[in-house]
């Protein structure tokens, strides 16, 4: 489609409205303040419907990088649910819980605190814009703008697009900004970060990134039944122990709780389902008495990285840097990555600051960024952890194993550097998964007090999209999705997918299933672009402010 687009030109465009790019915002407009340099220009694009829209976590924040980024962040009125109290890690058996009798070292939560995503980030681009940072939310990144070879921009997505791609009434055509430097801090697998992947180096010598789907609930729970800041982490069932993950319960303020559950995506299972597994998760005898009675407000899914030391890319090129979990910036063993995105977004203000000056912003002036890297404190506690999540490859009992082995070996752990490949490899064809007596799953019957079915979870995450626009969930080829796929792994994605976005329906003629898509369900989670056994799914950005509406997540 030939469309002619406005320019907009900017120093600093940041491609995401999270901890990491206001971050990275907001010290770069103190850092300019205290040197006594003009102030860059900066723009920073959010396709939230605001910022915080589509902000989601746990989350136990380590206070450890907003107190880098704002050392009077109470003051300045940082919003948190509670200050971390009783912290308990359980293993669960299928019937109960063993409660370990002391928190594993670098695993306690002292000094931390319960927050909830999208208020704190709604709260940081207050703070940031308070300082002469524009934020333009409702405003996706939809190609990165390249020139020579290198990034210069970012083309926003159209706007008015109906489902075959012709403009209606409203059409607006997405705008090229060009930017001095670009820096990506859009979230785990950003769909502009799989572009860098495929047209820029700067992954090759980093190894694949895995990750986990985490869903969450927010519950308001009867009155006594946690402890105001208690913490629970919980490993073992409903999963068997040859698959990664665990739940968690943390008391948030008043009579609020968060309840969750992380699945690894490397799973063998075509059926593997996260949001089935949260449902029985909840269902435990140790789980559900924390919430029965109570009433489920709010749900949210998301994937994490979890690769770790060894699969952070390369950090800069030729105008351009990537920050906070686009980069991979995640402690897997604490399951923390919040302070980390902050370091991040503030190492890249002051390599920005330093190019500003030079008005060079080539590779070899960003690579600044690195170095402040190698010296900091994230990559000391990231190295410390490197083969972590790696660990876990051959099940729980050799991944504890190599847990603690990594102590005695200054986190090498039982390898120096292990990849284990794309997650979506790992999956096993359901003749192979389901021989020798494995029988599938029965059906999951929902009781809509306790558990849920995936939309009436994804009518509480605040979901809309604009149902007459382009498929934002693109499907390269429909015959292997309605044809091989059916035979070889019985369609993953509709079990996958926490939100219901894939479903098998009958064909009319009951000649057998066909693929139905519903990209308006979708919470931007990005498994489907993980998980998919074939690699025929990428996820794009919808138009602008689509999306989930986080409350109190």
């Amino acid at each position: 489609m030939d469309i002619e687009r406005d320019v907009l030109e900017v120093d600093v465009l940041i491609v995401g409205a999270g901890p990491a790019g206001l971050a990275c915002a907001y010290h770069l407009m103190k850092t300019a303040e205290k040197e006594g340099v003009e102030a860059p220009a900066v723009l920073v694009i959010e396709k939230g419907s605001h910022p915080g829209a589509h902000s989601f976590s746990g989350a136990v924040m380590d206070p450890a990088g907003i107190a880098s980024l704002m050392p009077d962040y109470l003051d300045q009125g940082m919003p948190y649910e509670a200050k971390a109290g009783k912290d308990e890690l359980w293993y669960l058996t299928d019937k109960s819980h063993l409660k370990l009798p002391f928190t594993p070292p670098g695993m306690g939560n002292d000094g931390n605190y319960i927050i909830s995503l999208n208020k704190f980030v709604s709260w940081l681009a207050e703070q940031t814009e308070a300082l002469g940072v524009e934020i333009y939310p409702e405003t996706a990144g939809f190609d990165l703008v390249f020139e020579e070879g290198k990034v210069t921009g970012v083309q926003t997505v159209d706007m008015g697009l109906d489902k075959h791609g012709g403009k209606r009434s409203n059409f607006e055509p997405g705008t090229i900004i060009k930017a001095g430097v670009t820096i990506l801090a859009e979230g785990p697998h950003g769909s502009l970060t799989r572009q860098a992947r495929e047209k820029l180096t700067i992954f090759d010598k980093a190894i694949n990134q895995s990750y986990l789907t985490g869903v969450k609930e927010v519950w308001e729970i009867p009155k006594g039944r946690l402890e105001e800041g208690q913490i629970i982490h919980t490993f073992g069932a409903p999963l068997p122990s040859s698959e990664y993950g665990g739940g968690f319960i943390y008391k948030m303020s008043g009579n609020l709780a968060a309840v969750g559950f992380a699945v690894g995506l490397n799973s063998p299972d075509p059926t593997n389902d996260p949001h089935r597994h949260f449902q029985v998760f909840k269902s435990h005898p140790s789980i559900r008495g924390y919430l029965e009675g109570g009433t489920m407000l709010h749900y949210g899914a998301k994937t994490i990285p979890e690769g770790g030391f060894f699969a952070i890319p390369q950090l800069y090129d030729d105008n351009f840097l990537i920050i906070g979990d686009s980069a991979g910036f995640l402690d897997a063993q604490r399951l923390k990555g919040i302070h980390l995105a902050i370091r991040t977004g503030m190492m890249a203000a002051e390599t920005v600051i330093e190019a500003v000056q030079k008005e060079d912003f080539s590779s070899t002036t960003l690579s600044v960024m690195q170095k402040k890297f190698d010296q900091s404190s994230a990559k000391a506690e990231l190295q410390k952890i490197r083969n972590y999540h790696q660990g876990f490859e051959g099940g729980l009992f050799s991944g504890m194993f190599n847990f603690g082995f990594q102590f005695v070996t200054g986190g090498r752990g039982l390898f120096d550097r292990r990849d284990v490949g794309p997650d979506h490899t790992h999956m096993k064809k359901k003749a192979e998964f389901f021989s020798g007596g494995r029988q599938p799953k029965q059906p999951m019957k929902f009781d809509n007090q306790l558990t849920f079915d995936k939309l009436t979870d994804v009518y509480r995450s605040g979901t809309k999209h604009e149902e007459d626009q382009l498929p934002h969930l693109v499907i390269a080829d429909y015959d292997i999705c309605n044809g091989r796929c059916i035979e070889e792994y019985g369609n993953p994605c509709q079990y996958f997918c926490p939100a219901q976005v894939y479903e098998m329906v009958e064909n009319e003629d009951g000649s057998g299933v066909h693929l139905l898509l519903t990209p308006s369900n979708c919470v931007h989670c990005k498994t489907c672009d993980i998980a998919d056994p074939y690699q025929v799914i990428t996820w794009k950005v919808p138009e602008g402010g689509g999306g989930p509406n986080y409350e109190n997540c």
